[in-house]
């Protein structure tokens, strides 16, 4: 028995009692919305990320992208290199929420209401004890594709590894069934890096000890593992691969706060790359906030000076946002606020206050003035002038912190604060 589970799907009993997890994976989500409400991109290379032209990440693409070599992570530019023609879109929160929503309702109306939100396009669902939870699987991605337009990946399994990996194996609208116990049969011919936990560190130690397949993994001696990857990691890892995760479907998911940072090789005054590193961050962090299905109240940064002095210094929010944008411009608030401008050793971003997103967004102005004003009005590229505005300054020898009243006098410096 392998992958080709599948084949027979429609036709596994699945015994009343026996543990079921079920994975739902939308396909090309982003990208999917978005060819939903202009089927005209539908033949194009599409891809959904950040600024090609700058240093943006592409999270995700359609299917006629990836035929150009584009995947998720990859550097936008490096996209557009590899496929010059494709079409560009930022990530839309807005459009993609209300059909999440849809989706997840779905899954626990068809399957079960024990559900795992993974991301906005992504879940587990516990069956366990209910009745043929295969059909229930098959109807729930029926209804999905009926009602919302959008495709989905299942896989029914025992665990939450073998469903998780049994989704992705036939994607676009896959549907997998890993019959109980045949999780290590199932998982046996898949490559290592299929497994939870094995990055690319521990493959290179996996591959160098001729482990290249799950099943040489889950036949290898415990003393031959643990001389590659050490005793403890030897056991868990062996223990996946011949197909045991009892890892239980959380309802729960409460993150605080998402954050990233950058440690310069050198300390770094110049206020050009520290706003490129604080706009960079600003993606990354609007992209998981969408991903997630959540928007932040609260915007900060952490400043840290060569002797290791940190400062990290916050700004609550009238309302919840999940846009780069205007994390962007809270960022570079805070920065002329607080910063010393002096050189750092890091600098960090960090949103918290997550709450669900609302299903609706404001435009950047509708709460207040826009702090950083544009040269020129361009409502569908605010983002970009914001940035040319600061680089702009930034070229003549000015401050990208200190940002001017619409009168065209500097405000008033607030008084530098105390690490």
């Amino acid at each position: 028995m392998s992958g080709d589970t599948a084949l027979w799907a429609e036709h596994v009993a699945w015994p009343m009692g026996t543990r079921c997890v079920t994975h739902v994976d939308l396909d090309m989500f982003f990208a999917a919305c978005h060819i939903l409400e202009r089927p005209e991109l539908a033949e194009a290379p599409l891809v959904i990320g950040g600024d090609p032209h700058g240093r943006g990440v592409v999270s995700t693409a359609n299917y006629v992208a990836r035929r150009y070599g584009i995947h998720s992570a990859m550097p936008a530019a490096q996209a557009l290199r590899l496929c010059p023609h494709a079409v560009f879109l930022r990530p839309d929160g807005a459009l993609y929420r209300p059909r999440s929503r849809r989706v997840m309702e779905i899954l626990a109306a068809e399957i079960a209401p024990v559900l795992q939100r993974v991301s906005v396009d992504e879940a587990f669902v516990d069956a366990t004890g209910l009745d043929d939870p295969v059909a229930r699987a098959r109807r729930a991605q029926g209804r999905i594709l009926e009602e919302t337009g959008l495709t989905a990946s299942v896989a029914v399994a025992t665990t939450r590894l073998c469903s998780k990996i049994g989704s992705d194996l036939r994607k676009p609208a896959g549907f997998v069934v890993v019959p109980p116990g045949q999780e290590a049969a199932f998982l046996a011919p898949l490559p290592i890096e299929k497994v939870w936990g094995i990055g690319p560190r521990t493959a290179e130690a996996l591959h160098a000890a001729g482990l290249s397949q799950v099943g040489e993994l889950a036949g290898a001696s415990p003393a031959h593992l643990a001389g590659a990857v050490g005793a403890r990691r030897a056991h868990e890892l062996r223990a996946m691969a011949c197909g045991h995760d009892d890892s239980p479907v959380r309802t729960e998911r409460s993150p605080k706060s998402y954050s990233a940072e950058h440690t310069f090789a050198r300390d770094e005054g110049d206020p050009h790359v520290l706003w490129t590193e604080l706009r960079e961050m600003a993606e990354e962090l609007a992209g998981r906030l969408v991903a997630a299905g959540l928007a932040g109240t609260t915007v900060g940064v952490k400043l840290r000076y060569p002797e290791w002095v940190t400062a990290t210094r916050d700004h609550s929010l009238s309302h919840p946002v999940d846009e780069a944008e205007a994390i962007a411009r809270e960022a570079a608030g805070l920065m002329r606020r607080h910063w010393e401008r002096r050189p750092l050793r890091l600098i960090g971003l960090r949103v918290s206050g997550l709450r669900p997103a609302p299903a609706y967004r404001l435009p950047p102005t509708a709460a207040r003035p826009p702090l950083i004003p544009l040269k020129r009005a361009r409502s569908s590229q605010v983002f970009e002038d914001a940035f040319r505005f600061l680089s702009e300054t930034i070229d003549v020898g000015g401050d990208p912190w200190q940002i001017p009243n619409t009168a065209g006098k500097a405000r008033e410096r607030v008084p530098r604060c105390a690490p």
